[in-house]
């Protein structure tokens, strides 16, 4: 794949990681838009004045908004609609998903041993599937690294991934599968997702989950 590193608007960026999550915390869309806090707050204020977002109290926690979804689907036609970026994105996508299935596969794994749920008290089991997703990850390296080539707004993937790896294996295996932590799972599925978008994907056509 050719690198073409197109850059993106930064305050698309940031409408882009929150319609990739779904309803996040500043901290949590920073380290997928690559922001700083101070500039993701200001583009979540201008957004959320025009109506695009909104801001949850209780939880402290920023939504998309359904007007927010017809304007990002405006904008990233605009980001991804460029000559040579889907083209660019789609050329390793098709490896993505072999490796995505082995994923899938891994995580099952991990949660269960023989049938049952894993208590993890088989660190010699244990061992061998981190081992299993180390070696995944460094597969998946030069996949997710082409994507970065591409579109600046996808560098932080592979980094974020071997990052998640590393923590693991030292020892914070919660980082393996965890929900809303920064765990692979978590960084992997971000991936997945703002690859479909980008794209165009159909994903229950595809059915790739």
């Amino acid at each position: 794949m050719a690198a073409a590193n197109f850059e993106s608007d930064e305050s698309f960026v940031v409408l882009h990681a929150l319609r990739i999550k779904g309803f996040s915390s500043v901290g949590a869309l920073c380290e997928l838009s690559g922001s700083s806090e101070p500039e993701a707050q200001s583009h979540l204020e201008a957004w959320q004045e025009a109506g695009n977002v909104k801001f949850r109290e209780p939880r402290s926690l920023w939504q998309i908004t359904p007007e927010g979804k017809v304007a990002h689907l405006d904008l990233l036609e605009t980001d991804a609609g460029r000559d040579g970026f889907r083209s660019g994105i789609a050329a390793e996508y098709q490896s993505f998903l072999g490796i995505n299935e082995e994923l899938k596969h891994l995580c099952t794994n991990w949660q269960l041993m023989n049938g049952n749920i894993n208590d993890h008290s088989n660190a010699a089991y244990d061992q061998g599937v981190i081992q299993r997703l180390h070696d995944l990850n460094e597969r998946a390296t030069p996949i997710v690294s082409a994507f970065g080539s591409v579109a600046r707004r996808m560098a932080g993937y592979a980094p974020r991934l071997g990052d998640s790896v590393a923590a693991v294996m030292g020892g914070d295996t919660r980082l393996f599968t965890g929900v809303m932590c920064g765990s692979f799972h978590d960084v992997w599925m971000e991936l997945h997702e703002d690859l479909i978008l980008t794209l165009q994907i159909d994903r229950s056509a595809e059915g790739s989950f």
